[in-house]
């Protein structure tokens, strides 16, 4: 690999894969730092239910975007491609390599393809338009954006409140339309490099189902219990969306009385292997990734990292 040359990896998979620890290793080999793409990981208060690496795996290597954020601040796709773009700035200048790990697709699309000119956020001007959201309904705030933007509406519906207050927080900051700066897409300031890891599809639900009862073993149930006491009452006022993951939805309905124990950790399991099929059907829609067997043992971790670091090399 040509040393001047500036080359991103990027590693996908479905959830329970095993990019984490592949990763891990990945990052030790070839002097990088890992890039969370994961929408979820980034919240300090979601730990068991993301399957957030141990202390342990994030002391062994630099990580950004995780344990960065507090609920229920908010963070989008627009927010993470800005803020990425910087981070991966500063690893360059490090001499180091991004590696960018993760299975949220909006947030590996916008690296991967292309950075908008969206602005970073407003607290005050998101702060107000949540308070109008509390007081007015959703409805009216989708109104307004339909007189602003009518293209952008088009893309949502009054039920998607962190899109809508996005998109009316950016009209209000630039003064333009959301989906005119959407077209105006820059190109990464990299090469990108993708593999992805695959399994048969089997496999993969195994692996998912176990790791739901793993999850459970380790106290996800206590876990979610805390959060739902502690945001319950806002949550129910205005969709908190760190909060509508898989795993904690469900056991917030179970909370609620809607469904048994044993029936929620099935459906979480159920609604887990249909978000792995979603991933899947993603990557391979939308991306050029050369697709490697999924490692499921320390001989194959061993292998697929030679693999990798092959196709990164050559």
């Amino acid at each position: 690999m040509q040393a001047s040359r500036k080359r991103v990896l990027v590693l996908v998979g479905p959830t329970a894969s095993g990019k984490t620890a592949l990763a891990i290793r990945l990052a030790e080999q070839l002097n990088a730092e890992i890039i969370s793409a994961d929408s979820r990981q980034i919240y300090r208060e979601l730990t068991i239910g993301t399957a957030k690496p141990s202390p342990q795996e994030l002391a062994r290597v630099p990580h950004h975007f995780i344990n960065e954020l507090s609920l229920p601040a908010p963070y989008d796709a627009g927010a993470f491609m800005s803020d990425a773009q910087e981070r991966m700035a500063q690893i360059f200048e490090r001499g180091k390599i991004p590696l960018v790990v993760g299975g949220s697709t909006l947030y590996v699309q916008g690296l991967v393809q292309g950075f908008s000119l969206l602005p970073k956020g407003d607290p005050a001007i998101r702060r107000r338009l949540y308070q109008e959201l509390a007081e007015l309904g959703k409805e009216a705030l989708y109104a307004r954006l339909k007189a602003l933007d009518a293209a952008q509406a088009q893309t949502l519906d009054p039920t998607k409140t962190q899109r809508l207050i996005r998109s009316l927080e950016i009209i209000e900051i630039t003064g333009c339309k959301v989906s005119e700066l959407k077209q105006a897409v820059l190109p990464p300031p990299f090469e990108v490099v993708m593999i992805g890891l695959d399994m048969p599809r089997e496999k993969l639900y195994e692996r998912i189902n176990r790791r739901v009862e793993k999850m459970m073993q380790e106290g996800f149930l206590e876990e979610a219990k805390m959060l739902y006491e502690r945001f319950r009452e806002r949550h129910t006022r205005e969709k908190i969306n760190a909060l509508e993951t898989v795993g904690y939805k469900e056991l917030f309905e179970h909370f609620r009385g809607e469904y048994t124990l044993s029936q929620t950790v099935a459906r979480i399991q159920q609604h887990t292997r249909n978000y792995a099929k979603r991933q899947l059907t993603f990557f391979r829609n939308k991306f050029k990734v050369t697709w490697i067997e999924a490692p499921q043992t320390e001989h194959d971790i061993a292998f697929a990292l030679q693999r990798v670091i092959s196709i990164f090399t050559r």
